[in-house]
């Protein structure tokens, strides 16, 4: 074991299949305590790193560490410091909930005497009530199935929780409700997380890791990364009046800021206009004074848009593109 402050620790990580490289020279970490978020276009090697770091898999090359301990070198040590939660979350639809992570604690070495006091806590975390417990779990809806395959992945009290995809195919409230238990084990425990609702991460996670083919393509806070990748400022304005004279207005204030979208809102009189410019240090509030004190313009609303993890993910799995290709293609 090494003394690390970090909870998660890849170095160099390498998945081959054959000739096929599913992830390559991999590298981050994950601070005891931290929600991360794991994000990438789909074959762009989530999963694969996942079940390495699970010790599922070995890696062809490179190391990784769980708490302090080599994977490949302690991989029974690190299983116990890890719950993991599979994508789709396979789970045995003919036993009941109870009986399932029963027969779960007992595959993590959870004594006996003690078994049955960490179900019920974990069903209490999951809120998964008195009534849902003794159903099978081929009966739960999808909602109530992702719960107990959390509440398997808690059960024995881990330091890092892994989750691939543990929102996939749920509505809007049950989304909302594993969001909320996500953010209960925030400090408490270290959570690797998977998704491919954007939106989700962005709230839930302090960082994120993005991947694009194989590679790590951006790691950091939503902030530091919306600084990296977006090289543009935005603006919505709803108005009416001459885009003539908006025109004007603008080049005066900006001459790099121009119309990118015009679109009729459904009162006619007035329109919705994206503007945009490379300047990200423009002072909002002379532009607005500018367009207010515009004879030819009656302005209703002036909002900066503010980038999404959305777009820093479109914008850094492109550049990440651009760099794993030869330029005289490109070009």
């Amino acid at each position: 074991m090494i003394k690390t402050t970090d909870s998660i620790r890849a170095e160099n990580l390498t998945k081959k299949y054959g000739n096929k490289v599913a992830i390559s020279n991999v590298n981050f970490s994950v601070n005891k305590g931290e929600v991360v978020g794991f994000l990438g276009p789909n074959g762009a090697g989530k999963s694969t790193t996942l079940r390495i770091l699970c010790g599922l898999i070995p890696a062809t090359s490179g190391s990784a560490w769980i708490c302090g301990e080599s994977i490949s070198a302690h991989p029974n040590a690190v299983k116990k410091s890890i719950g993991y939660m599979a994508e789709n979350n396979p789970l045995p639809e003919d036993m009941r909930v109870f009986e399932y992570l029963k027969f779960r604690g007992k595959l993590k070495e959870i004594p006996h005497k003690i078994l049955h006091e960490r179900i019920n806590e974990s069903l209490e975390i999951c809120d998964i009530k008195q009534k849902t417990q003794k159903k099978i779990i081929g009966v739960l809806s999808k909602g109530f199935k992702q719960r107990v395959g959390i509440a398997d992945a808690i059960l024995a009290r881990p330091e890092v929780i892994i989750m691939d995809e543990p929102t996939i195919g749920l509505d809007p409230h049950q989304i909302l409700s594993i969001r909320d238990l996500i953010n209960n084990f925030r400090g408490k425990m270290t959570i690797l997380l998977s998704s491919h609702i954007l939106s989700e991460i962005e709230v839930s996670c302090d960082r994120v890791i993005i991947l694009n083919h194989g590679r790590v393509a951006a790691h950091g806070s939503a902030h530091s990364l919306k600084k990296e990748f977006i090289k543009k400022t935005k603006y919505q304005l709803i108005i009416k009046g001459s885009l003539q004279s908006l025109k004007k207005t603008l080049v005066e204030f900006d001459s790099d800021l121009v119309v990118v979208k015009d679109v009729e809102t459904i009162d006619s009189d007035y329109r919705k206009i994206t503007l945009e410019s490379p300047n990200k240090e423009n002072n909002e509030e002379q532009l607005l004074t500018l367009l207010i004190k515009n004879p030819d313009l009656t302005m209703r609303s002036f909002t900066r848009i503010e980038p999404t993890l959305e777009d820093i993910f479109l914008a850094a799995t492109k550049q990440s593109w651009k760099e794993s290709i030869p330029n005289d293609i490109l070009n």
